[in-house]
């Protein structure tokens, strides 16, 4: 009667299964988070502007102030401009980021599977 090592098994299906899972789940929860905090920056920064620009034009007064307030409008412009064009390329820096460690996890689960399965094939 042959007995089997359940520690063993458990310990291969942990090795080929849940340790894969685990890596790509937590670098897919970090990549959330990156991307959630730069959406939550990005968000703060246009709502602070709006609100300053709201501001600015309650202080209008006269024809003066409104001349004032509108030449300011085209440096806010291209601030947020700026702003937008670094946004962008802060998510596809995060985007390739992820997708480079996917990539390597994949490729290391792989060889590790491979490595299993020949050391399986010559016990048995």
């Amino acid at each position: 009667m042959q007995t089997f090592n359940t520690n063993e098994m458990t310990q291969q299906f942990d090795n080929m299964f849940m340790a894969p899972v685990r890596a790509y789940m937590t670098l897919s929860i970090d990549y959330s988070e990156k991307m959630l905090n730069a959406q939550f920056d990005a968000n703060k920064s246009y709502v602070d502007t709006g609100i300053a620009q709201m501001r600015q034009l309650m202080s209008v007064k006269d024809a003066n102030g409104l001349r004032s307030y509108m030449e300011g409008q085209q440096k806010v412009a291209k601030e947020l401009a700026e702003r937008v064009k670094g946004d962008a390329d802060k998510v596809v820096a995060l985007q390739q980021d992820f997708l480079q460690k996917g990539q390597k996890l994949t490729e290391d689960n792989v060889k590790q599977a491979q490595a299993a399965a020949s050391k399986m094939s010559k016990t048995a």
